[in-house]
């Protein structure tokens, strides 16, 4: 009996090293897998800025230095930081799989509103991040004039994030400025009248007193007879002919 107890011992200690073994071996085998092509895939079906192309650039500036390397020498989470330093993305998760594929999931920043200032202008997304403007996509997006800095920007995520929250919204507001009485003013796609929103205070109660507005302009076909859409006054909406 004693020596079956030995024997049995010595058996498990020998598969035991044996599947040390194997391991060691299959995460050497797997580490010096040669990457042999890359692959991108963005989140979203549109593209935006970037193509697929342009990331595999950013991963390494030349796709031939990443392909045909061993998994070893290859910093997943240096190329991600790299990838990350690119204003046009938000999220990037990059992995290998077995078959020797470099796979890059990447967000792009998707924007809200173009923010015109002096002869420049850039994009901003839903947290306010700036975003350049890019020769290859082109946002129809609000265009936002009469803000002079980052404090008047951050005051208006607000009523912007609602704006792109309610699709008829979306689609309708094609501009925002503040005017020297720091109030806002809208102008919009349907015609050629504007919105008369005040300032970003009751913005819920503006907004749902707009909509019910709309819903009777437009039922009855006199939306085109406004010159102006007052919604800044308490419990009104004023239209101007």
């Amino acid at each position: 009996m004693k020596l079956k107890r030995i024997m049995k011992y010595v058996f498990l200690l020998v598969l035991l090293g044996f599947m040390g073994f194997l391991y060691g071996f299959s995460n050497h085998r797997n580490t010096q897998k040669i990457i042999k092509k890359t692959a991108v895939k963005f989140y979203s079906n549109e593209s935006y800025f970037l193509t697929q192309t342009m990331v595999n650039k950013l991963l390494i500036q030349n796709s031939e230095r990443v392909q045909k390397q061993a998994k070893s020498v290859i910093d997943l989470y240096k190329l991600e930081e790299q990838v990350l330093e690119n204003p046009y993305i938000e999220k990037a998760s990059l992995f290998m799989t077995i078959d020797g594929t470099l796979n890059s999931f990447i967000k792009q920043r998707q924007p809200i509103a173009r923010i015109f200032t002096g002869n420049s202008s850039y994009y901003i997304d839903s947290q306010a991040i700036k975003v350049p403007i890019s020769e290859n996509y082109s946002a129809r997006v609000p265009l936002i004039t009469g803000v002079d800095d980052e404090n008047e920007v951050s005051e208006l995520m607000v009523l912007l994030n609602k704006i792109v929250g309610d699709d008829f919204l979306n689609k309708e507001i094609v501009g925002i400025h503040l005017q020297a009485t720091k109030e806002y003013m809208m102008t919009v796609r349907s015609g050629d009248y504007t919105i008369e929103f005040g300032k970003l205070t009751a913005i819920d109660s503006k907004i749902k007193k707009l909509k019910a507005f709309y819903s009777k302009v437009f039922l009855d076909s006199t939306i085109h007879k406004y010159k102006t859409i007052n919604i800044k006054y308490h419990n009104q909406v004023v239209g101007i002919k």
